[in-house]
């Protein structure tokens, strides 16, 4: 498979598992405020649940049961539980070719990409039919999108995007599977020629706690309709 991406930042902080607003507000921060293309792997410091920018706050506040941080994400799609899943985020500024996809398509050659990291993991998955039927809502990982991935009949992954004048934040979830350390180097690789590791001082600090006070971790934007 030839990469999509001529270089990427590979930014890997599951060192340091932060709060559900927190990792939500450095995918934002991330794409509206740098040029390159930036690869995050990230942990969350206790258990949460994110949900799609559409759907209705009070639906995934019950499905997300007691104990979890509940968090509206900036992308679409469903409701996803986090915690033992691996987490990642392909960020695409706008001057980069590959932001600017439709949708379905840049959906399936990024998981397309994830399904060649599998791969070189040593497992084999399989691409759901563009042509299957898109789930509207739910819990993510109980209804199979079109480009999802499944491993022995089920979906282990899936995820949401947004599109802005900045560009594209892609948000994807890999749950169910044991991955090698190493998997976010072999991610990176089936995305792109040239990987390079993030620089820690180009992470916008300011802007992430500012998104963290005024939208993520706000009620507000929690609950809004």
């Amino acid at each position: 498979m030839v990469p999509l991406l001529k270089r990427l930042l590979l930014h890997d902080e599951r060192a340091t598992p932060r709060g559900a607003a927190w990792n939500m507000a450095v995918d934002e921060a991330l794409l509206t405020g740098l040029t390159e293309a930036v690869l995050r792997v990230y942990r969350w410091e206790r258990p949460a649940f994110s949900f799609g920018y559409f759907l209705p706050w009070r639906e995934a506040a019950a499905a997300a049961g007691e104990g979890r941080s509940l968090v509206r994400r900036w992308t679409g799609g469903g409701m996803v539980a986090h915690g033992e899943d691996f987490t990642w985020s392909l960020i695409l500024p706008s001057n980069e070719p590959e932001s600017r996809r439709r949708p379905a398509e840049s959906y399936g050659l990024l998981h397309a990409a994830l399904a060649e990291a599998f791969r070189r993991a040593g497992a084999e998955v399989e691409k759901v039919k563009t042509t299957a039927r898109a789930p509207a809502g739910g819990l993510c990982f109980t209804a199979p999108a079109p480009g999802d991935l499944m491993l022995g009949g089920r979906k282990v992954a899936g995820a949401g995007q947004r599109r802005c004048r900045h560009g594209l934040l892609h948000q994807g979830s890999v749950s169910g599977v044991t991955l090698p350390g190493d998997f976010p180097v072999m991610l990176a690789h089936a995305l792109a020629e040239e990987v390079q590791t993030f620089p820690p001082e180009q992470l916008p600090g300011e802007v992430v706690r500012r998104l963290v006070h005024e939208r993520y971790g706000n009620e507000a934007w929690l609950q809004k309709r």
